[in-house]
């Protein structure tokens, strides 16, 4: 990667093109001496995602510090000798970098602003770089950035510089987060990105730059929406397949073979007994659990509305799930909408 020297003539000219002033973020950002090095870093949530983030991080040689609520969580991690800590502003005391992995929109905004959030110190923040790769709207993600962009860094005393905060959602589920096999879809700026990516690699095999703030959260809304359509495409044709005789493994082969062959029908077929080491065929425990595919499909449906689009299917989706949940099916995979929805029939 280029050293600092060449990267500030870079983003010098890019800011000369712009039109960008000299108290941009691009020049502070590339001014900061934190540049290409992560020291030490801050890891806050620790669920089903998150701890096997953290673990192969820890693989990765990278120092790490936790922190969750979960004091049973937070307890395992300190047997194995990971150091744990107290509150979101203790990992922002001691981190060069924090990154997020968290229920909801709430949450996140609560770990930064809210009591001993990671914004506690008030405008000075040790971190030169926040990461959040829990799935939240765009408008949360844009007004962190900007309450983020107008902190300074800790330690600098002549010509102080901002941190950097990056959108960073992710896909794969729970399998991808153990194996290191996610896909980080990251919004914000372009140079955090890069500096970024050899941190994000650690966990995951795939990062695709989506452009600026808060379209990594876009992009993640989009991404489960289409995968929720498709996942009640698959599902209601495999159904009804069902009820006009033809078996579900028959119908599947079909749809690979032609037109209809998606992620739902050729990776994870939600009827069980089609195929292996899915969901469907353990009961649909593990794998993405519908209460989750409810609120993401909340995020969608309430980004249309911001901007005034049509999305019926959107609209549709999300009535769906939610009836999924309301029946006491909310633990249980997405996938399983094809059994409590539809009341297809195990193959």
């Amino acid at each position: 990667m280029a050293n600092c020297s060449r990267a500030r003539s870079l983003l010098s000219l890019m800011a000369i093109r712009s039109g960008a002033s000299a108290s941009s973020p691009l020049r502070q950002f590339c001014s900061s001496a934190a540049l290409s090095k992560f020291g030490n870093v801050g890891f806050i949530g620790l669920g089903m995602m998150g701890s096997r983030m953290v673990n192969n991080l820890i693989k990765a040689r990278y120092r790490v510090a936790v922190h969750d609520i979960n004091y049973d969580v937070m307890k395992m991690f300190a047997d194995r000798g990971v150091p744990t800590r107290e509150t979101p502003f203790e990992i922002a005391e001691s981190s060069d970098v924090v990154i997020t992995m968290l229920p909801s929109s709430s949450h996140v905004f609560d770990v930064y602003t809210g009591k001993n959030g990671l914004l506690h110190g008030g405008n000075f923040l040790r971190p030169w770089l926040l990461i959040d790769s829990s799935t939240i709207d765009p408008q949360t993600s844009r007004k962190l950035s900007a309450i983020v962009s107008n902190c300074t860094l800790k330690g600098k005393k002549d010509d102080q510089r901002s941190p950097v905060m990056l959108d960073a959602p992710v896909s794969g589920g729970v399998l991808a987060a153990e194996c290191g096999t996610l896909t980080f879809m990251v919004g914000g700026l372009e140079e955090a990105y890069l500096e970024a990516k050899q941190l994000l690699l650690s966990m995951g095999k795939n990062t695709i730059y989506c452009g600026g703030t808060a379209n990594g959260s876009a992009a993640k809304i989009c991404n489960n929406l289409a995968m929720a359509v498709s996942m009640l495409g698959v599902s209601e044709a495999l159904a009804l397949g069902q009820s006009l005789g033809i078996t579900a493994s028959t119908l599947t082969r079909v749809f690979n073979s032609s037109s209809a062959r998606c992620w739902s029908s050729d990776t994870y077929n939600p009827v069980p007994g089609v195929m292996d080491c899915v969901p469907s065929s353990r009961n649909y425990e593990g794998g993405f659990a519908s209460k989750l595919m409810a609120k993401d499909l909340s995020l969608a449906a309430a980004s249309a509305k911001e901007v005034d689009l049509k999305c019926p299917l959107t609209f549709q989706a999300q009535e769906i799930y939610l009836e999924l949940c309301k029946e006491g099916h909310e633990a249980k995979d997405f996938s399983s909408v094809f059994r409590h929805y539809y009341g297809g029939s195990d193959e």
